[in-house]
């Protein structure tokens, strides 16, 4: 309500009052910030250079705010590499779980950095290191050439005893048989399976691994 004119209830005090309310204002965001900034969460990652000659593998460790990235780990690499380190190397694509380039070793795991989420727990720094038991081409980036070329082997896609009118008709699948495949066509082939595979890390060059032998098991059905 306005004053009247000549009241003891006008300008200083209502003035006084508003600068009371700004100075709480100010206050409670002050506060807010400090909270907000308090959530800096450490992540060591694994380092190799092949071009750096005599370095050895190091863990170097980095610290996000929460609160500024994203809920996933592939948030918190994407964040480091785009504000504080931009030598640091990984895999990515999609980000949904579907092209399987992100797979690395987070925390003890093989998994997709982009569907992992950020362990929350400040007081426990979470390591990242690439698939386990694979020549690194950098960082944590593995080499996948092997497992490729196993993948390549086994002839993976559909042929027929009669080949003389390939690529003049369709090869239709029926209903029964698509469904044969439940279970097995959604492996993206990102390897984490094979690469926790003792068997598999002990005879690569021999041992096909879970993930390329289940692609074999389709032909079968």
């Amino acid at each position: 309500f306005p004053a009247l004119t000549g009241s003891g209830c006008g300008g200083p005090f209502r003035r006084e009052g508003e600068g009371k309310m700004a100075a709480s204002a100010v206050t409670a965001a002050k506060r807010a910030s400090a909270a907000a900034a308090a959530r800096v969460k450490r992540f060591a990652v694994y380092r190799w250079d092949p071009d750096k000659r005599g370095e050895k593998p190091r863990m170097q460790t980095y610290e996000v705010d929460l609160n500024k990235c994203g809920p996933m780990v592939l948030d918190a690499l994407i964040k480091i590499k785009n504000e504080m380190d931009p030598t640091l190397t990984f895999r990515r694509s999609c980000r949904e779980g579907i092209c399987g380039s992100c797979a690395m070793n987070i925390g003890g795991g093989n998994t997709l950095a982009c569907t992992k989420r950020i362990d929350t727990d400040l007081g426990r720094t979470t390591k990242i290191y690439p698939l386990p038991h694979m020549f690194v081409v950098k960082d944590l980036v593995p080499d996948l050439s092997n497992f490729y070329a196993q993948y390549k082997a086994i002839q993976p896609y559909l042929k027929k005893k009669d080949e003389s009118r390939q690529g003049q008709e369709q090869y239709l699948q029926s209903i029964e048989d698509r469904e044969k495949l439940d279970g097995l066509y959604e492996c993206i082939l990102c390897a984490c399976c094979s690469t926790s595979c003792p068997s598999y890390w002990w005879n690569g060059d021999k041992y096909l691994g879970p993930a390329v032998l289940m692609q074999v098991s389709r032909a079968t059905l």
